[in-house]
């Protein structure tokens, strides 16, 4: 199973076409954790599982989403609601109560990635607007790609160049 997730596109809608053209037939799970500013009946929304951030103002959008995937339920937010620039408690909180196993969010624009009592919990950073660390790489997303008991996570710049030193992976037993 491979999941395509990508966050804080603000606006631009050619980047997510350009993930789709470029992945279509390979991804099993299309993922966008907020502030895309597009409209809620965007025709893209038919692919991607989308959740509204801080900058979405349709309220068509969805706050959170539980996603079953295989194995896996899947926790979709907007960080902003669970203060993650702050700490990640209360989203972890929040995660818990929906046993998730897998919980995608994005708002501060910076890539991250963390297990927390089996479950996994990804920013992809921002496709457009990157910040932190590694915003020299112009913008990113994350495919997570589980096979067996193997969970891949890799980092790709927009043009969908892996990032091969921030690959990491999980044993599934480590994540409940």
């Amino acid at each position: 199973m491979k999941l395509l997730i990508v966050s804080d596109s603000h606006g631009d809608r050619a980047i997510l076409e350009q993930l789709v053209a470029q992945f279509s037939g390979q991804i099993d799970g299309w993922f966008h954790c907020g502030d895309s500013e597009l409209p809620a009946d965007d025709p893209l929304w038919q692919t991607f599982h989308v959740v509204g951030g801080n900058m979405d103002f349709d309220p068509q959008y969805p706050k959170k989403l539980l996603i079953p995937m295989g194995n896996q339920r899947i926790f979709l937010t907007h960080g902003h609601r669970y203060q993650i620039k702050l700490d990640l408690t209360a989203l972890a909180l929040a995660a818990k109560q929906e046993k998730a196993t897998m919980v995608f969010f994005g708002h501060s624009h910076e890539l991250g990635l963390a297990q927390n009592d089996g479950t996994l919990f990804l920013n992809p950073g921002s496709v457009s607007q990157p910040r932190g660390e590694f915003a020299k790489l112009g913008g990113t997303f994350a495919i997570v790609s589980v096979s067996g008991q193997q969970c891949q996570v890799d980092f790709h710049t927009r043009d969908g160049q892996i990032v091969s030193e921030l690959t990491t992976t999980f044993t599934m037993g480590d994540i409940k």
